[in-house]
């Protein structure tokens, strides 16, 4: 499918749903303001729908207030975009019923996706879907790119290449974030809030994940592990921990990480907790293919899944990969 066909749809279009993934990073935040304010400037009614609330660092983009944590009617809307996710039900409890509405359109640059959806754009070979929103942004007629779509595109980029640090970075990348920074995108006021900006929460949470770190019997493996009760006793959202698994890659000689954080608890202890693992490797290890065996998806180097267990026995499952490391 061409960019050109999704806008040529779009246009058609009168009621549009913007989704992104749960727990949403910068990339996904970003495509979705992005195109947002694109399809605004169409006349086009638009909603931007995220089920989780955003990260304080990503607070100081312009037209945050857009994106809702609830749709009311869903049957309002011809037509969902869904970006930045690897399968529909990455936007939460809410993916049955957008489902429903008449066609679904599939962004992304996931090459775990699994092409849902009626009409799709999946380049895995972009560095962010923000990278993707810009190409149909300039494709788009009488739409030009303004300061607070400059914003939200330059910060998916940095944020999904790791501040251009990952190897997904591409030539690409620096020339459309070359492009933001001379429409308005200041790069020392993103770097700032992103990356600069720490509450005493988060600093006290950065003790109890250190303290948490184990590693293989080779070395070459680390996991790092975020409880409920953590986030409880200092205070921290979910939301504001984007990044942390970071921490455990860049321990030395380690190839693969894993943060493992528990997102809610059973009712009944002894049958454990539901667990979202994460996984990075500094460029040996197909991440994407150990989280695809579980369900879930990514990039060669960043992937996860979502699980159900005991703590014990998910590090002892995990664990089982340093094996080959």
């Amino acid at each position: 499918m061409s960019i050109e066909q999704i806008i040529n749809h779009l246009n058609k279009s009168k009621r549009i749903l913007l989704a992104s993934h749960l727990h949403p990073d910068g990339d996904a935040i970003g495509s979705l303001i992005s195109l947002g304010l694109a399809l605004q400037k169409l006349k086009k009614k638009v909603t931007l729908f995220n089920e989780s609330p955003i990260p304080a660092v990503y607070q100081f983009l312009p037209s945050l207030h857009l994106i809702n944590q609830s749709v009311k009617d869903i049957t309002e809307f011809d037509t969902a975009v869904i970006l930045d996710c690897s399968d529909l039900h990455r936007i939460g409890d809410m993916a049955s019923q957008v489902s429903k509405i008449p066609v679904l359109i599939n962004i992304d640059h996931h090459t775990t996706n699994t092409r849902f959806g009626d009409l799709q754009y999946i380049d895995p070979g972009a560095s962010s879907t923000c990278e993707i929103i810009y190409r149909m942004i300039e494709a788009m007629e009488g739409v030009s790119i303004d300061r607070g779509m400059a914003y939200s595109i330059y910060t998916g980029i940095m944020a999904d290449t790791g501040s251009f640090r990952f190897s997904n970075t591409t030539p690409e990348s620096f020339e459309i974030s070359h492009k933001m920074v001379l429409l308005g995108a200041d790069p020392h006021r993103v770097a700032h809030h992103v990356y600069e900006t720490i509450s005493l929460n988060r600093i006290k949470l950065l003790n109890m994940l250190y303290d948490s770190i184990e590693l293989s019997h080779n070395g070459k493996m680390s996991i790092m592990t975020l409880t409920q009760n953590m986030l409880k006793t200092t205070g921290t959202m979910l939301e504001d921990v984007n990044g942390l698994i970071n921490y455990a890659k860049q321990i030395e000689n380690v190839k693969l990480a894993a943060l493992l954080y528990e997102r809610r608890r059973s009712q009944v202890k002894k049958q454990g907790s539901h667990f979202h693992v994460s996984l990075r490797s500094e460029g040996t290890v197909n991440v994407a293919a150990i989280a695809t065996s579980f369900g879930g998806g990514g990039h060669q180097n960043a992937a996860g899944f979502d699980i159900h267990t005991t703590l014990p026995e998910l590090k002892r499952t995990i664990f089982h990969f340093s094996k080959n490391l």
